[in-house]
C-alpha cells in the first residue's frame, strides 16, 4: 500500500509538470501521461504493480459507463449499422490478415496466432473516444462510425477471451465452456435490466430527494462499480458491465447530471491508465528488437487503415471513410491486458510479449497526433466537404431576423450564445451587425481571450450548469443559441435549459436524424436546424442575390 502512494505522489507530481509543459506545444495529455509513466519507470525505477494496473482499469470501467449514458438502447439500436455491420466487417477481415502475419512472422501454433491478430484488431477505446470527445468530432460522420466499430470491438472482447479459454482446454470441455458462457450472458444482462428498471430509477429518486450531492455521487460510484463487479463474477469484463449500467441508467432522467459529475474521476483514472502504460515500455527490448518492431508497426497501421478505408467506400464519402480508417489505426488498451493473460497462461514467450507490447504501445502514443491531424490528412485525399460549420444557416438566420424586430435595446432583451466557436462567432458577428444585444458563454479560456480581444461580449463559463444560465438571465432573452459541435454537450445544454423551465425559445443545430432524436420531447420552444438543409438554403440565398444584382446592373445599363 505505500508503495502505491508513493507511486500516485511522484506521478502526479510529474503529471502535471509534464501536461503544464506540453500544453503550450497543443501537445495532448495523454501523451504527457505516457511520458510520465516512462519518466519515472527509468528514472526512478518504479514499475506498475498489480493493485496500480487493477486501479487504473477502472478509467476504461468510467469511460465506458459514460458512453453507455449516451447510448440508450434505443439509441443503440438506430446505430445497428454502423456498431454490427461496420463493426463486425472490421474485426473478422482485420483479425484474419493480423492473424496470418503473426502466423508467419513469429512462427506461432495457428490458435494462439488467430488471438494475437484479432486483439491486435481492436483499436483503443480510451484515446479515440476521449479526443472525439474533447474536440467534438464525435458527432461528425467519421466520429460516429468510428464510434460504432469501436462498440462493437468492445463486444468482441468477450468472445476472444473465451476463445483463449477454448484453446488452453481440453477438447471434451468445449461445448461445456460455450454453454456457461452463454447462460451467464443472458443471466447477468436480464439482472442488470431488471435492477435498471425497477430498482436503480426508485433509488436515484429517493436520493434525489435527500437533496445531497454527496449521497448522489456515492450511488452513482457504487452502480458503476458494483454493475462492473456483477458482470466480472459472470465472467464477463469490468468494461461490459459498466456499459451496460450507463446504458440502462440512459434511459431515466438522471443522466446528464450523473455524466457530469462523474466525468472528473473518468479523466483522473484515465490519466492514471494511461501513466500505467508509460511504465511498461522497455526501451532494451525495443532498441534490441528494432528491425522487427518497425516493419510489424508498419504493417499492422497500414492493414488496419486500408481494411477500414476500402469497406467504408462502399458506404460512405471516400473522405469520411478515411478519416474513420485513420482515427482506428491504432491497436487498443485491451490487447495488452490479452497479451498479459497469454503470458500467464505460457500460452506465448516474454520476447514476443515485449515485442508486441512495444507495436501496441508506440502506435497509441502515434495516434493523437494522427487524430489531431486527420482532417488535414484526409483533405489531401479529396476536396473539403460542401458541409462546412463556419456557414450559418438561413433557417437560422430568418428566426434571429423575426426576434431581432421584436428586440429592443435593453437588457433583457438579449440572445444567449452557447459557444464561441467558429459558429458561434459568425452569429455574434450577425447579431452584432444587427445591432442586437447578446451575451456568450464559453468554456475554453483560450477562446474567451479571443473574444475579449475581438471586443465581444464573451464570458468563461460552463453553459451546462443551471446556475451559469440564470447568471446571464436566460429567463429574460429573446432566444438561446447552442452553437457548439459536440454533440454530448450540445445535448446537455438543452436539457439544463428545459429543466430551467422557463420556456425558452432555443435554437439547437444537428447533424442527422439519430441527433434529431435526441430532442424529440423537447417541445414547442426548441427550434431545430438541419446542417445540410442550411448549407443548401445559404447557398440558394446567396444565388438569388446575384440574379437580383445582375437584374439591377442590366436595369440600370
Amino acid at each position: 500500500m505505500d508503495n502505491l502512494v508513493y507511486i500516485f505522489i511522484i506521478a502526479a507530481g510529474c503529471a502535471i509538470l509534464f501536461n503544464l509543459i506540453f500544453r503550450k506545444y497543443e501537445i495532448p495529455t495523454i501523451i504527457g501521461y505516457i511520458a510520465t509513466g516512462v519518466f519515472i519507470s527509468q528514472l526512478f525505477g518504479l514499475k506498475s504493480n498489480h493493485d496500480l494496473s487493477f486501479v487504473a482499469e477502472f478509467g476504461i470501467v468510467f469511460l465506458m459507463f459514460t458512453i453507455g449514458l449516451e447510448f440508450s438502447i434505443k439509441h443503440l439500436m438506430s446505430m445497428k449499422k454502423y456498431v454490427f455491420l461496420y463493426g463486425s466487417i472490421q474485426m473478422i477481415v482485420t483479425g484474419f490478415i493480423l492473424s496470418l502475419l503473426a502466423f508467419y512472422m513469429f512462427g506461432l501454433d495457428i490458435k494462439i496466432a488467430i488471438i494475437i491478430g484479432f486483439a491486435m484488431a481492436l483499436s483503443s477505446t480510451a484515446i479515440v473516444l476521449k479526443i472525439l470527445n474533447d474536440t467534438g468530432h464525435i458527432s461528425k460522420k467519421y466520429g460516429r462510425k468510428a464510434l460504432g466499430i469501436l462498440l462493437f470491438q468492445d463486444i468482441a472482447v468477450i468472445p476472444l477471451l473465451l476463445m483463449m479459454d477454448i484453446f488452453d482446454i481440453e477438447d471434451g470441455s468445449v461445448s461445456s465452456l460455450i454453454l456457461t458462457s452463454i447462460i451467464s450472458a443472458v443471466i447477468l444482462i436480464v439482472l442488470l435490466y431488471f435492477i435498471g428498471k425497477y430498482i436503480l430509477s426508485r433509488v436515484l429518486n429517493a436520493v434525489i430527494q435527500t437533496n445531497s450531492k454527496e449521497i448522489f455521487i456515492t450511488t452513482i460510484l457504487f452502480t458503476v462499480i458494483g454493475a462492473s463487479f456483477l458482470a466480472h463474477y459472470f465472467g464477463f469484463s469490468y468494461s461490459l458491465g459498466a456499459f451496460i449500467a450507463g446504458m440502462l441508467i440512459a434511459e431515466t432522467p438522471y443522466k446528464h447530471q450523473i455524466e457530469t459529475d462523474l466525468i472528473p474521476f473518468r479523466d483522473l483514472l484515465l490519466g492514471l491508465f494511461f501513466i500505467t502504460v508509460g511504465m511498461q515500455i522497455n526501451f532494451a527490448v525495443i532498441f534490441t528488437n528494432l528491425l522487427i518492431i518497425i516493419p510489424m508497426l508498419i504493417c499492422v497501421l497500414f492493414i488496419k487503415i486500408m481494411v477500414v478505408y476500402l469497406f467504408l467506400m462502399m458506404f460512405a464519402r471516400k473522405k469520411t471513410a478515411l478519416k474513420t480508417a485513420l482515427s482506428l489505426a491504432q491497436v487498443g488498451e485491451f490487447a495488452l491486458a490479452i497479451f498479459t493473460l497469454l503470458s500467464v497462461k505460457n500460452m506465448i514467450d516474454d520476447r514476443i510479449l515485449q515485442i508486441l507490447t512495444a507495436v501496441v504501445i508506440i502506435s497509441m502514443v502515434l495516434t493523437p497526433f494522427i487524430l489531431k491531424n486527420v482532417v488535414k490528412i484526409a483533405d489531401k485525399m479529396e476536396e473539403q466537404d460542401i458541409l462546412d460549420d463556419e456557414i450559418i444557416s438561413s433557417q437560422e438566420q430568418d428566426i434571429m431576423d423575426e426576434l431581432t424586430s421584436k428586440n429592443s435595446m435593453e437588457l433583457k432583451e438579449h440572445f444567449v450564445v452557447c459557444g464561441y466557436g467558429r459558429l458561434g462567432r459568425e452569429i455574434i458577428r450577425q447579431l452584432k451587425a444587427k445591432g442586437c444585444s447578446y451575451i456568450a458563454l464559453e468554456s475554453d479560456l483560450n477562446l474567451v481571450e479571443r473574444g475579449k480581444k475581438s471586443g465581444d461580449n464573451v464570458y468563461y463559463g460552463d453553459a451546462t450548469q443551471k446556475n451559469t444560465l440564470e447568471k446571464v438571465c436566460i429567463k429574460d432573452c429573446v432566444a438561446a443559441i447552442i452553437a457548439v459541435s459536440n454533440e454530448q454537450k450540445s445535448e446537455l445544454i438543452a436539457n439544463s435549459i428545459k429543466d430551467l423551465g422557463y420556456d425558452v425559445n432555443t435554437i439547437i443545430r444537428f447533424a442527422d436524424t439519430i441527433e434529431k432524436g435526441l430532442y424529440r420531447d423537447f417541445g414547442d420552444h426548441f427550434h431545430l436546424v438541419k446542417e445540410r438543409e442550411a448549407v443548401a438554403n445559404a447557398i440558394i440565398r446567396k444565388a438569388l442575390e446575384c440574379v437580383k444584382d445582375k437584374f439591377s446592373r442590366s436595369v440600370d445599363g
